[in-house]
């Protein structure tokens, strides 16, 4: 069977899907599942709040199942619009969390594209390349998002500059897309929902003057 995500920005034809996360405070994943009976998806928990693209839970309950260093932890929400193709869900309790940045990525750069599969996370390595026909971030693609739908809103964060990682979010992996090169070959490249959108969570979390008072609980460190 083969998956189609529509990217907004792409001009082109256009074909199947998707992609990845990890890192944090006290080397606990950000990487956030978001599950609904419609199916389920990758998020971020980012310091201004959980973000995700909504592909196939946009409206009413979900469930965000997210990773501490004893297991997951599900936590029950709903789903709010951020705008511009994005959704936040808010929890009671303080998830792993990553900074955002609105860096403009450049073509050869290398960023790191992080997901998780089965309660196990996975990461790589992917150059940032351009084409005049899309107006956009695109990636190299990888093996590991062939087939797998529910990696839509995976993680892209600039390369870290040390270890442990000091992840800073610039997009969610939104699709792929199929291009025809000058020499008449096709080319796969994954799509990103970038800092064009993100800005949304940031001016969504300033409308509230009195920050979230967490629940603090003793299943949760």
């Amino acid at each position: 069977m083969s998956f189609v995500f529509l990217q907004r920005s792409a001009i082109a034809p256009l074909a199947t899907t998707l992609v990845a996360c990890v890192g944090s405070r006290k080397g606990v994943d950000p990487t956030l599942r978001i599950q609904s009976g419609q199916g389920s998806e990758l998020g971020v928990s980012t310091h201004y709040g959980v973000v995700f693209l909504g592909r196939y839970t946009n409206a009413g309950p979900v469930e965000i199942e997210a990773m501490f260093g004893d297991g997951p932890s599900i936590e029950a929400s709903v789903v709010d619009p951020l705008g511009g193709g994005l959704y936040t869900a808010p929890t009671d309790i303080q998830l792993p969390a990553v900074p955002l940045t609105f860096r403009e990525l450049q073509p050869g750069q290398e960023v790191l594209v992080r997901g998780r599969a089965d309660r196990r996370t996975w990461e790589r390595w992917l150059t940032v390349r351009q084409d005049e026909r899309v107006h956009g971030i695109l990636l190299e693609t990888t093996s590991e998002l062939e087939g797998h739908p529910d990696q839509i809103g995976a993680g892209v964060y600039l390369k870290p500059s040390k270890k442990p990682y000091d992840l800073r979010l610039v997009g969610l992996v939104s699709g792929r897309i199929r291009l025809k090169s000058a020499d008449g070959d096709w080319r796969t490249y994954l799509t990103v929902e970038g800092p064009e959108s993100l800005w949304r969570l940031v001016t969504h979390q300033r409308k509230f003057d009195k920050r979230r008072k967490w629940v603090y609980r003793e299943d949760v460190l």
